[in-house]
């Protein structure tokens, strides 16, 4: 017969625990019964006259002792009969059944008396078996009267005696136990049996649950909890377990359930869970019943959760245990490639087996091969595999970069879900190239480092792309509007053009040349020779000449080790990565490499410039988990990108201060490329500031801001300019510690001159609110600019978030601060916050305060509070005044009011 369905079986289920409540019969346990008795009752009379305890027999012939009583010819009659003591055992409420026959007082004739029908039941509770002839006194107090008794019908002389059977209940009972009288005041009767029980609710199961055998209560109404217990093999699924019992002895009204656990399916009765059978399984507990094994799984046992897969199947850890058993695929077909010059396409049939999965997907491994007989080793980072390496969709990738006259190996894997279940590796095809020779691609920018009367210095980057040893450098350049142009080479990244005329522009254009011939010429750049010569040079006018030597990575380290020893004795040696001829050494040196197993990325928490932004957790040997920020390299990026996207960590690599972010590590061997920082569980400051406007003390404001002024200390002591200060930049964790973060802008400052700046000459964008003027207006930046920012972010942090000058356009800022216009005090800003934020404003920039003394400063704040108290309206107005008389405006817009 077939198994009906978890619906059908639930309400089957319901409707037999109906039946077995609804129609199972009370239950009933008897504390005494005058029929059991074999010899004489000699239950106590009074007085001795009336009652008399006869011997009989019942209706079936089996003999019984009974009591009579019928003194009817003499009046005011008050005959007693009191039973043994009856053990309460503990129950609360008592039943009396009696059966007994009454004479019609109309058939007995010449009664002088008064003939009564009916009798009166008594009972007495004692805490023990204390009653004697005299004891209790035979009248209603203390005995407790539970009830006059009548008979159905009575009988007269010719008629057969009628047997009446009545039943009584009393209660609460308290005591151990308790007496029955009967009294008669002139009745001609006959006591047949008398039995004595209490109702209770027998055990029963419900909803995989029993519950023991209960009494009733006290009441006839009463309603009696009874817990309940689970059967074996079950679990409860909703508590409490319990079952009422109503005062007539049945159970009602359930209330929580159980249900079988896992490997066991609900008995034909629904009382039991019993085990599955061999080849059969059940993975959840549930009402649920077994199930046959899944494809290429199997057990021999009973009460199985899961059936395991059998040899070279396997489940992948996401697979639930209902699934088939699977295997690996097997390799990728028809891999065909087509190679040009350093570029390679591969190409590929899926396997001709998949596994018996829907989750296929590719490894593309690329391995470079010497000319003698060594084993072939892993590509270097620098091969770009496009779209990825890892876990490729679709059957083609495009492999560039590759060394020219080199051979390759490549294996392409076909993977599933299990395909790491087996110590062996995956299937794979492989496909053996060598590459041809291409030309190197165009130097990216030239940029001028000197110029005088008649000599321009040049340095370039090296090309994107190489593609091979570059043999030289050919330098083109004529003079603006002339058709005659000249060339020169260079066997390094820089150049000095000679022989040229004062006061006049140029146009300048560098290729590189390797054995392929030479590369695409950079876009021309127009440079010019100063009026006059100046025959003085300066270390910072050598130094990009270094830096663009032949061994520029190596010579510029020691260059500016020995600089900074010179001039700096004794102060931390920072290395700028971009003086790196290959960027990558710089992460390698300062960056810590990371397994890829040691993170797991949790959720997207935002973006970045070069990919999504999340939260995760790095578990390290020996070091417990923490949770971490990563930030990733988006797909399908350039190596321009991915070099950019590492400086950055080349940078954070180098700092150790409790307010600058800390960075935990690199992992560039994997797909995406990600950077680990440490975790800030408040985000960035002007957000966190704008969620909480109001809500901390100006102490706590300035304590961030010490923070913030130590951390730009450090950075400014390593000769290193920000360039982007903000309060957006700025993160806080969950004890409001801030730390200064988002290096992306940021440049190492030379500090060997005696005007050290930063000059941006790539005409990028500039944050124009939180910029010092000189940096805007020549693109000079130097610590002092970043001293003007910080005042903005005093601003921003005080103001709690607000932007800076509200809603005036750049331009508008430019021409206010340009015309001496500073922000104003925020609402409640201490009158000493606002001095200092219009120090760090000084036009001059020699003027404006070292963020030593800022520290200095703030910390003094901090000591003595009073300060912080001194505030000024005036300074508002009048602020406020001076710029809208300039301007002509009404007022400017002012968010906070």
């Amino acid at each position: 017969m077939d198994r009906p369905s978890p619906q059908g079986r639930g309400a089957t289920k319901t409707r037999i625990l109906g039946q077995m409540l609804l129609l199972a019969p009370a239950g009933r346990q008897t504390l005494m019964d005058s029929r059991w008795a074999t010899t004489e009752l000699a239950w106590t009379t009074f007085p001795e006259s009336g009652w008399e305890e006869v011997s009989g027999y019942d209706v079936s012939m089996s003999p019984i002792r009974t009591y009579q009583v019928c003194n009817v010819q003499k009046p005011n009659q008050n005959n007693w009969l009191r039973t043994d003591f009856i053990p309460r055992k503990g129950v609360l409420r008592v039943y009396v059944e009696l059966k007994f026959t009454v004479r019609d007082c109309a058939s007995i004739p010449n009664i002088p008396g008064s003939c009564k029908e009916t009798f009166n039941l008594f009972y007495y509770e004692s805490d023990g078996d204390t009653a004697t002839d005299a004891s209790p006194q035979w009248r209603e107090n203390p005995y407790v009267k539970v009830d006059t008794i009548a008979p159905d019908e009575s009988f007269s002389k010719r008629q057969a005696a009628r047997v009446t059977t009545k039943v009584r209940s009393f209660g609460p009972l308290s005591k151990a136990g308790f007496y029955l009288s009967f009294q008669d005041l002139g009745a001609c009767m006959s006591l047949i049996s008398v039995r004595v029980f209490f109702r209770k609710c027998s055990t029963t199961i419900a909803n995989f649950a029993v519950f023991p055998e209960t009494a009733t209560g006290a009441e006839a109404t009463s309603l009696v909890i009874a817990p309940g217990a689970c059967v074996s093999n079950a679990m409860e699924v909703s508590v409490p377990l319990k079952l009422y019992c109503n005062g007539d002895g049945e159970w009602m009204v359930p209330v929580g359930s159980c249900t079988c656990i896992s490997g066991y399916e609900p008995s034909a009765d629904n009382t039991q869970c019993q085990a599955c059978f061999p080849r059969t399984f059940k993975s959840k507990f549930g009402d649920g019943s077994c199930a046959p094994c899944p494809a290429n799984s199997h057990t021999g046992a009973r009460g199985a959760s899961i059936c395991p897969c059998q040899s070279g199947f396997h489940r992948a850890d996401s697979d639930p245990p209902e699934s088939v058993c699977t295997t690996i695929p097997s390799a990728p077909r028809n891999v065909i490639s087509s190679v040009n010059e350093t570029s390679l396409s591969l190409e590929w049939e899926e396997p001709e087996d998949t596994g018996g999965r829907s989750d296929l997907v590719y490894n593309v491994v690329c391995k470079k091969c010497l000319r003698d007989r060594s084993p072939c080793t892993r590509c270097d980072d620098n091969v770009d595999i496009a779209p990825r390496r890892l876990g490729l969709r679709q059957r083609k990738v495009v492999v560039r970069n590759l060394q020219a006259h080199t051979r390759y190996s490549f294996e392409v894997q076909a993977v599933n879900g299990v395909s790491g279940k087996k110590s062996v590796p995956p299937s794979f095809s492989t496909v053996n190239i060598t590459t041809n020779q291409a030309a190197p691609s165009a130097v990216p920018t030239v940029h001028l480092m000197r110029s005088s009367a008649d000599t321009l210095s040049l340095s370039w980057l090296p090309p994107d792309k190489p593609n091979g040893v570059i043999l030289d450098y050919e330098i083109k350049y004529h003079e603006r509007g002339k058709a005659m142009s000249h060339t020169v080479t260079s066997q390094h990244s820089s150049a000095k053009v000679e022989g040229l005329r004062a006061a006049t522009p140029y146009v300048v254009q560098v290729r590189a040349r390797t054995v392929a011939g030479y590369g695409r010429y950079s876009n021309p750049m127009d440079f010019s020779t100063s009026l006059h010569s100046d025959p003085q040079k300066s270390v910072q006018d050598q130094l990009p000449l270094i830096v663009g030597s032949a061994s520029a990575g190596l010579v510029v380290i020691v260059a500016l080790v020995v600089i900074t020893v010179v001039f700096s004795p004794g102060v931390k040696v920072y290395i700028d990565p971009f003086t790196y001829e290959d960027p990558n050494d710089a992460v390698h040196e300062f960056a810590k490499e990371i397994d890829i197993s040691c993170v797991k990325i949790e959720e997207v928490i935002g973006a970045g410039e070069f990919g999504e932004v999340c939260r995760g957790r790095l578990k390290q040997a020996g070091r417990r988990e923490m949770v971490v920020a990563i930030k990733t390299l988006k797909a399908g990026y350039t190596e321009r990108q991915r070099r950019d996207f590492l400086a950055e960590a080349s940078i954070m690599g180098q700092f150790d201060h409790p307010n600058v972010i800390r960075l935990e590590g690199v992992l560039t061997r994997s797909c995406p490329v990600l950077i680990i920082t440490e975790f800030m569980e408040n985000g960035a400051l002007d957000s966190f500031l704008r969620l909480n406007d109001g809500r901390f003390t100006m102490t706590q404001l300035v304590g961030m801001l010490r923070g913030i002024a130590a951390g730009m200390k450090y950075l400014s002591d390593l000769n290193y300019i920000h360039r982007d200060l903000a309060a957006r930049n700025i993160l806080v964790n969950s004890n409001l510690v801030c730390k200064v973060s988002d290096f992306g802008l940021s440049r190492f400052l030379d500090d060997t001159s005696a005007d050290p700046t930063y000059t941006s000459s790539l005409g990028g964008k500039i944050p124009i609110r939180w910029t010092a003027p000189e940096a805007i207006a020549f693109r000079k930046f130097t610590t002092a600019s970043d001293v003007w920012s910080y005042g903005i972010v005093m601003w921003e942090v005080v103001s709690y978030g607000e932007r800076p000058y509200w809603d005036m356009s750049n331009q508008d800022v430019m021409t206010a601060v340009e015309q001496d216009y500073r922000l104003p005090p925020p609402m409640d800003c201490p009158m000493v916050l606002h001095q200092l934020m219009l120090e760090c404003w000084m036009k001059e920039r020699n003027l404006r305060p070292k963020f030593s003394r800022i520290v200095s400063a703030l910390d003094k704040l901090l000591r003595n509070g009073a300060c912080l108290k001194m505030v000024t309206r005036m300074c508002l107005i009048s602020s406020l005044m001076s710029f809208l008389m300039r301007q002509g405006r009404t007022r400017p817009t002012n968010t906070r009011g």
